[in-house]
């Protein structure tokens, strides 16, 4: 086999694998980060103490896939990392605050002996700002960094898509892991934020055809269109399952539903910015390190992949089940 199909082949075995580990970092932090914005819209602490306690076993554990995500970037497209990392230095340095700020406010709400009013505030705009900083990250990275009002708006667009989405994933955890009035107030963020996530995806996926350097390209070509279009039927399947979910006092069915709506969502972002991992700027092949770094890095997280995932599962199968208040 020639050295440069050996290159292609590592360096797009690593794409995948750098966008799985987004889609278990967004998928498993994301609920999260929406649980602690949800926590703002709530004023008896006690309710605020079982949505954080109904996360308190895994949210730290959660963001290990961010650490695994940005360690493989850097070292399989170090191009990439060096071109992200430069032109993203606001929002990045936003994102480890926001994370700073609710690991602190976890720890202090804890060893509070009176109102946890203040620290649960922090938790919760943390999580907020932690929500929008990855949502600019996401749209300047889709318009490949070009300046201007017209992207401006675009990353807007997808800064309120990732907060309405982590929303979402939040409020269908509460309703499988709460009772109650926190489960019910749970459905009824769930049905808002379900129209607002699917809105802002449809505003996105439109403005990435006219505004991303590679929409147009990369979408008119046949197998990618047809593709994108199974693809657009699974996410609106995966809409009205969340809504039917939601309707029938369903417990498990609505996380189901929306976490099956984020990761066709990410699939068809995916699909649609390959060849690029900088859309117009930087391509997979281009940002690769050589096939001896890849290909020692691929023995190294076929070690370690499987013990994150293990362990990930281990701790969910452990705290599973509905939430018991702790009395105080």
């Amino acid at each position: 086999m020639p050295p440069s199909t050996t290159q292609d082949l590592l360096s797009h075995a690593w794409f995948g694998l750098i966008g799985l580990m987004l889609v278990l970092y967004v998928v498993t932090d994301g609920f999260d980060l929406g649980v602690g914005v949800l926590t703002l819209l709530r004023r008896r602490e006690s309710d605020r103490d079982l949505m954080i306690q109904s996360i308190g076993h895994v949210w730290d554990a959660n963001e290990t896939w961010l650490v695994a995500l940005g360690g493989a970037l850097f070292g399989a497209f170090p191009e990439a990392y060096a071109m992200i990392l430069s032109d993203l230095y606001v929002p990045v340095m936003l994102l480890i605050a926001s994370f700073i700020m609710r690991g602190a406010a976890i720890e202090f709400r804890h060893a509070a002996h009176s109102s946890k009013t203040v620290w649960d505030r922090v938790f919760g705009i943390g999580s907020l700002l932690a929500a929008i900083s990855q949502g600019i990250v996401l749209g300047k990275i889709l318009t490949g960094f070009v300046p201007g009002a017209t992207s401006l708006g675009f990353v807007a667009v997808t800064a309120i898509g990732v907060v309405s989405g982590y929303c979402l994933l939040g409020a269908t955890w509460l309703v499988k892991k709460t009772t109650g009035a926190i489960e019910t107030s749970a459905r009824r963020y769930a049905v808002v934020s379900v129209f607002t996530t699917v809105a802002a995806a449809l505003v996105v996926s439109f403005a990435t055809l006219k505004l991303s350097p590679v929409g147009v390209t990369r979408w008119q070509e046949t197998g990618v269109f047809h593709l994108l279009i199974a693809l657009g039927v699974l996410a609106a399947l995966a809409f009205l399952y969340v809504l039917y979910s939601i309707h029938m006092r369903g417990e498990h069915g609505p996380f189901v539903g929306a976490t099956i709506l984020f990761v066709v969502s990410f699939a068809g972002l995916a699909i649609s910015l390959f060849p690029y991992i900088v859309p117009g700027q930087l391509t997979v092949a281009a940002a690769a390190s050589d096939s001896t770094t890849l290909t020692f890095m691929l023995c190294g997280i076929g070690i370690v992949f499987p013990i994150m995932v293990g362990y990930n599962l281990y701790q969910y199968h452990l705290f599973r089940g509905k939430v018991v208040p702790v009395k105080h």
